[in-house]
């Protein structure tokens, strides 16, 4: 069983920075991918970013040149640096992984309970 908590969530200003942690436990061995989605009222849930485990990366278009994801592998801790955020960033964030028997291009089976963040005009 694999585990994903999120945090780092909260309140910033129009153009401030935040970072989102996502602490894995468990048997994080079974994990071959992690990533970060978005979902904001009304609309329909988004890849953000996702990183493999040998460090590769992958960035949704609202997130490129933005955001930064990294993983800590000795931690199982991975990250979701977010600068000059916008109101439309505004959702809730969740934390997700592919378990090693899934493909890659298969929706996430492991996610976490999610984190809310909230961008001010």
């Amino acid at each position: 069983q694999v585990h994903l908590a999120e945090s780092g969530g909260g309140l910033v200003q129009t153009g401030g920075s935040l970072r989102l942690s996502c602490a894995a436990s468990g048997k994080t061995f079974n994990i071959k991918q992690m990533g970060w989605y978005r979902q904001a009222p009304g609309k329909q849930r988004e890849l953000v970013a996702n990183i493999r485990n040998g460090g590769s990366t992958r960035y949704g278009d609202s997130a490129k040149g933005r955001f930064t994801i990294s993983r800590d592998n000795a931690e199982n801790t991975m990250y979701l640096q977010m600068n000059d955020l916008k109101p439309e960033d505004t959702a809730d964030y969740y934390c997700a992984a592919w378990h090693v028997t899934q493909s890659y291009f298969a929706s996430p089976s492991i996610w976490g309970q999610g984190t809310q963040v909230i961008v001010s005009s």
